[in-house]
């Protein structure tokens, strides 16, 4: 395995993010316009590569101001247990605290609280949740 790389705002292929979010949330890789919608919707984004594989991603969203917002974390199933996904967050950290942000937000599943909550320094808040 070579060795991954981190990058802000870093270049993709819509195939390759699709197969990826398919892999990691399950349901077959879907057509979505990532580069579209990050670039409509995000303060950024964070690509991981092991070589020309695309093995992580994270989405930082945002309100305009000082609220960010981590969405779609994924590491593909053979690069996990590796600290990929926690490089992810740190730099999505490290670059929504220059753009001046003040918080970054998550929410997540109940199996993934040890990873958000001890492998990346999040701490638990109280939060609420409408299902639309």
């Amino acid at each position: 395995m070579a060795r991954t790389t981190y990058e802000w705002r870093g270049d993709f292929d819509n195939a390759s993010l699709n197969a990826l979010h398919a892999e990691g949330f399950g349901g077959p890789p879907g057509t979505t316009d990532w580069r579209a919608r990050l670039e409509r919707h995000s303060l950024g984004w964070v690509c991981a590569q092991d070589g020309d594989s695309l093995v992580g991603f994270v989405n930082v969203a945002w309100d305009g101001g000082v609220h960010a917002f981590v969405l779609d974390t994924v590491v593909a199933r053979h690069c996990r247990s590796q600290g990929i996904g926690a490089a992810l967050i740190a730099t999505a950290a490290q670059h929504a605290r220059a753009a001046d942000c003040e918080w970054l937000h998550v929410d997540f599943e109940e199996h993934l609280r040890s990873f958000y909550f001890e492998a990346c320094g999040f701490r638990p808040t109280d939060a609420g949740l409408i299902p639309l």
